[in-house]
C-alpha cells in the first residue's frame, strides 16, 4: 500500500461549520458529519454488536506544511494511524490520526492504541480540548482518500470528511474522519 501523496493536502479547502449548510450533500450524511458527540458511540448505537473498529496501518511519516499549520507544530515528522469503523462488513468511516513527534514523546501510549478508539480513550482523560470541526470534500486522488477507498470496488468521485485539532495537555494531534458511501446504510 502506498503512503506517498497523490494530490497535495495543501490543495484541499477545509471549511468551517458555518459554510457546511450551504454545500450540497446527501441528507442522510449531514447529521453524521455535524454531530458533536463521540462518533464511535454513535456508530455503536447504530450498529449494535455489528460495530467494529480495526487498525489498518500505523507508520512514521513526514508532516506536510498543511499538517504543521493546523497542528501549530514545528515538528517535521509524526505518527500516522489509520483505522476503519465498520458496521458489519461495511466500512462506514475511515479515520486518520496524526501525532507530531513531540506529542508522541510526551504521550507514548498513543502509539499503542491498536484497535482501541482514540475518542473514547481521550474522553476518559483530563486536559483534553478539541477545536471546532472543519469540513471538506476530498477528491479521490487525495492521498488520504485513496487510502480510505483502497479496497472499494466502486469508487465515488470523493468523500466528505471532517477534521479537528486536539490538544492533550497542550500537546497537539489531528484527527480526520472520512465518511464512506455505505455510511448509515445497514
Amino acid at each position: 500500500m502506498t503512503r506517498g501523496s497523490a494530490r497535495p493536502i495543501e490543495s484541499i479547502q477545509w471549511q468551517p461549520a458555518e459554510r457546511l449548510g450551504k454545500l450540497p450533500m446527501d441528507a442522510q450524511l449531514r447529521p453524521w458529519l455535524t454531530g458533536n458527540e463521540l462518533l464511535t458511540q454513535r456508530l455503536r448505537t447504530a450498529c449494535g454488536e455489528r460495530f467494529a473498529l480495526r487498525l489498518v496501518d500505523q507508520w512514521t511519516g513526514i508532516l506536510s506544511a498543511s499538517h504543521k499549520s493546523v497542528l501549530r507544530s514545528e515538528d517535521n515528522a509524526g505518527l500516522f494511524r489509520d483505522v476503519e469503523m465498520c458496521c458489519g462488513e461495511s466500512v462506514w468511516v475511515f479515520g486518520q490520526t496524526i501525532v507530531p513527534d513531540l506529542t508522541l514523546c510526551a504521550h507514548p501510549w498513543l502509539a499503542e492504541l491498536g484497535d482501541s478508539a482514540l475518542g473514547e480513550t481521550l474522553s476518559g482523560l483530563s486536559g483534553v480540548e478539541r477545536s471546532s470541526y472543519e469540513y471538506a470534500w476530498l477528491p479521490t486522488d487525495a492521498a488520504v482518500t485513496m487510502r480510505a477507498l483502497r479496497d472499494a470496488e466502486v469508487k465515488p468521485k470523493g468523500l466528505w470528511a471532517r477534521r479537528a485539532r486536539i490538544a492533550l495537555r497542550n500537546a497537539p494531534l489531528l484527527t480526520q474522519e472520512l465518511f464512506l458511501p455505505a455510511m448509515g446504510r445497514v
